[in-house]
C-alpha cells in the first residue's frame, strides 16, 4: 500500500510544540498550499492542511519555521476521529510528517532569529543540507510561463 503527501507551501501561524506525558515533542501546524488553478473569480484558492511532526524533528521545525515561512512537507496521510463534548462524532485528517525542507528566501530567513538557510530535516532527528537548486521561490509563475 501506498500512502505518501507531498505539500508545498506557508505556514498559517508559529507551529504549537507541545509534550507528551513522556516527554516526546509533538508539533502542530497548518501549511497554506496554493490550488494550480483559478476559480470562476480567476482567482487561486487555498487549502489548509494540518500536520503534525513527532519528536526532535517537531522541535527542530518549531525553531527553524515561522507563521509565513515557505516549507516542503513530505509525510503520510492519518485519520482518526473522537466524541466531542456534545456527543456527536468528529473526523479528522492530518498529514503525520516524515521529512521537511524549508524553502523561504534566504534574504526572509536571516532576518529570523537562528534559521539555517534550505535546511531540512527528518523525523528520525538527522538533519540534511540540500544543494541550492537556484530556484527563486519569491518570484510567482504564471501559466503563459511554462513550456507545457
Amino acid at each position: 500500500m501506498i500512502n505518501r503527501v507531498v505539500l508545498v507551501g506557508h505556514l498559517t501561524r508559529d507551529v504549537d510544540l507541545r509534550y507528551t506525558q513522556g516527554g516526546t515533542a509533538v508539533g502542530r501546524f497548518t501549511v497554506a498550499v496554493t490550488r494550480n488553478f483559478k476559480n470562476s473569480q480567476g482567482e487561486r484558492d487555498s487549502d489548509f492542511i494540518n500536520c503534525t511532526m513527532w519528536r526532535k524533528a517537531a522541535e527542530s521545525f518549531a525553531s527553524f519555521a515561522h507563521k509565513g515561512t515557505l516549507v516542503g512537507i513530505d509525510g503520510r496521510i492519518q485519520t482518526g476521529s473522537y466524541t466531542n463534548k456534545d456527543g456527536a462524532k468528529v473526523y479528522t485528517t492530518e498529514v503525520v510528517v516524515d521529512e521537511f525542507s524549508l524553502l523561504s528566501p534566504k534574504n526572509k530567513q536571516e532576518s529570523a532569529p537562528s534559521q539555517g538557510g534550505g535546511q531540512s530535516s527528518r523525523s528520525d532527528g538527522k538533519h540534511q543540507q540540500p544543494a541550492d537548486s537556484g530556484f527563486d521561490s519569491g518570484t510567482p509563475i504564471s501559466d503563459d510561463d511554462l513550456p507545457f
